[in-house]
């Protein structure tokens, strides 16, 4: 089952909406977040890995993310570099206007650092994300990402016919 979020930036926090926009938020900057995902740990484990598509109306920048099972949570990218496979954090992930940013195993993704307890299965894990809008403003949405098993990667269904 596809899991989206759609929220719409006030201010300063977001409003995390389930279902169609009203019609009468018609001027504020979106961002949709599908399938949010952490992958699970094992106990002594310190880092693990957040996963999500994020796709906004309008340019921005995704610029924090904080969540209270870790010490620190940084935006990271993966890319070769002299046929070594590199992980390093950046200061901002930008998302251009109407394109999906994927992030996920291999690229962009966010490193959940200095755990406080093991992840497992099943469990919702609560992150905030902060966004820096092109008009300079900042903006913040919180949604609660899905604990997949240790080894999981992105979902992969079967369609049978």
């Amino acid at each position: 089952m596809k899991h989206s979020t759609r929220a719409v930036l006030f201010g300063s926090i977001g409003l995390v909406l389930g279902g169609g926009l009203p019609t009468s938020v018609v001027h504020a900057q979106e961002v949709t977040i599908r399938e949010p995902w952490v992958r699970g740990t094992v106990r002594g484990q310190k880092a693990t890995g957040a996963f999500m598509q994020l796709t906004a109306t309008e340019s921005a920048s995704l610029v924090a993310v904080e969540s209270p099972v870790a010490g620190s949570v940084q935006i990271h990218e993966m890319k070769m570099e002299n046929d070594v496979m590199k992980m390093r954090a950046i200061p901002k992930l930008d998302l251009p206007a109407g394109k999906a940013v994927e992030l996920k195993p291999g690229g962009y993704h966010m490193m959940l650092m200095d755990l406080k307890q093991p992840l497992k299965k099943g469990e919702a894990v609560p992150i905030r994300l902060r966004f820096e809008a092109k008009d300079k403003t900042f903006k913040t949405i919180e949604i609660k990402a899905q604990v997949r098993e240790l080894g999981a990667g992105p979902e992969r269904r079967e369609h049978k016919h």
